[in-house]
């Protein structure tokens, strides 16, 4: 049999189980894995998805979490799981810092996975408690570079978004502020409005209501684009450091080898789903904003975190506990 022909059947045959895939897929339950606690954010995050995506695709979605190593234990079980479209893992930010901070994690972090979309960003708040001489962040700056190491900011934990903003900051303003981990945001919050902190990144709903009844003082918005819920707040790129970005984000994965077809299949129901009108409610009520990515623009997104914060992680030291 001529080669052509032969080539000529085998690419109809690769056409025909790619339409296959389109048209069977989902055929049973699909699980969304997630590496943090019950009723933290991620998980929150991940069960308004499921839900969506179980209207979106027919077929139940189910959270599964599985805990520990900073969300590592749940990467590695995606990372080895078949790559069918059954087992996906909804990443955060501590995703993209993982490869900096362990030192052999048993899975590659930009090889073992496609990227189906980006979901949420939201960017948190540079407050400081009210009894600190300083405006805005310029003359937080000017404090901080007069007082190296006596002013601290606290974080929701090493390597969390709110300490790597706290180094980031110190390696582009050129201070040192001191940093203080606690074990979750709502503790930093506490000693910061109780006073026994400077300064932290706290996100816009921890923030707002202490800012409004006079307890914290905001000083910017740690995204590029001022918060809708705050438009007179500047941005800290805006109020003194050019180019500062630090966002929390929630996306969506696939171990590697997934069917494209599937792949865009569920960027497309993502997509649907979290621009409904109920779900952009939800999203926005906590400060943050759903996304509308290719996987190829999340695939993006994902390779300059991991560069950005593998730079700051080397610069400040950042160690695991």
């Amino acid at each position: 049999m001529p080669h052509a022909i032969i080539y000529g059947m085998a690419a109809l045959l690769l056409t025909a189980v790619s339409a296959l895939h389109a048209q069977t897929y989902p055929a049973k339950p699909v699980r969304i894995v997630v590496g943090f606690a019950a009723g933290g954010p991620t998980d929150v995050t991940a069960r308004q998805l499921s839900q969506k995506l179980t209207e979106k695709l027919g077929q139940p979605v189910i959270v599964e979490p599985r805990t520990g190593a900073g969300g590592n234990i749940a990467a590695e079980f995606v990372a080895k799981s078949p790559p069918d479209g059954y087992t996906l893992l909804l990443p955060a930010f501590a995703h993209a810092v993982n490869p900096s901070l362990y030192a052999n994690l048993p899975f590659d972090t930009e090889k073992d996975f496609v990227p189906i979309a980006l979901l949420t960003t939201s960017a948190n708040l540079l407050a400081v408690h009210p009894s600190l001489p300083v405006r805005n962040v310029r003359e937080l700056i000017v404090l901080a570079k007069a007082k190296p190491g006596e002013l601290a900011y606290g974080s929701a934990g090493v390597a969390s978004a709110s300490h790597l903003a706290g180094e980031l900051l110190n390696s582009m303003a050129g201070i040192k502020l001191a940093h203080i981990p606690y074990k979750g945001a709502a503790p930093a919050s506490i000693d910061l409005v109780g006073g026994h902190i400077s300064a932290a990144f706290p996100s816009i709903s921890l923030a707002l209501p202490h800012a409004k009844a006079g307890h914290l003082r905001l000083l910017g918005v740690a995204g590029l684009k001022r918060a809708e819920s705050l438009p007179d707040l500047p941005t800290i790129a805006e109020a003194g450091v050019p180019g500062f970005e630090v966002l929390s984000w929630y996306g969506l994965l696939a171990p590697a080898g997934t069917p494209a077809d599937i792949i865009v299949r569920l960027n497309q129901e993502v997509t649907r789903g979290l621009n409904e009108a109920d779900s952009l409610e939800r999203i926005r009520a906590v400060g943050a904003e759903p996304m509308k990515s290719t996987p190829a623009e999340f695939n993006t997104f994902l390779k300059n975190e991991i560069a950005k914060w593998a730079k700051v992680i080397r610069t400040a030291n950042v160690r695991a506990n």
